[in-house]
């Protein structure tokens, strides 16, 4: 963390600050959570830094990163819709929807597109 210092003197100098340094321990996995993806650390160290009040997480290890895969509702109302402006059918009309984010417009486009392809 401070070039030149070691761990101990680094906790004793963040002491007098009145910052204290505590290491996890068997820590088995860390989990940051984005809105497209997550960033998993397995077996990382863990430190743990608090002060007035407030606690600082070190974290040390290698990231592997996992895309989220999006959990789109569509209503029965909307896919009866795509199927009386393409006539595809029921599942078709349904896969369109999710791969279009849930937006009317582009899974209608999207069919039309594929059926004159």
């Amino acid at each position: 963390m401070f070039p030149g210092m070691s761990p101990r003197e680094l906790r004793r100098a963040l002491k007098r600050l009145g910052i204290q340094v505590n290491e996890l321990e068997d820590v088995k996995e860390v989990q940051i959570i984005l809105s497209d993806k997550k960033i998993v650390i397995e077996k990382p160290q863990v430190l743990e830094m608090k002060s007035a009040g407030q606690s600082i997480f070190q974290i040390i290890g290698t990231p592997r990163i996992e895309e989220l895969e999006e959990t789109i509702e569509v209503s029965e109302e909307d896919i009866e819709f795509v199927i009386s402006q393409t006539g595809v059918s029921r599942e078709e009309a349904r896969e369109a929807l999710i791969k279009a984010k849930g937006d009317l417009a582009e899974a209608i486009l999207y069919l039309k597109e594929k059926g004159s392809g």
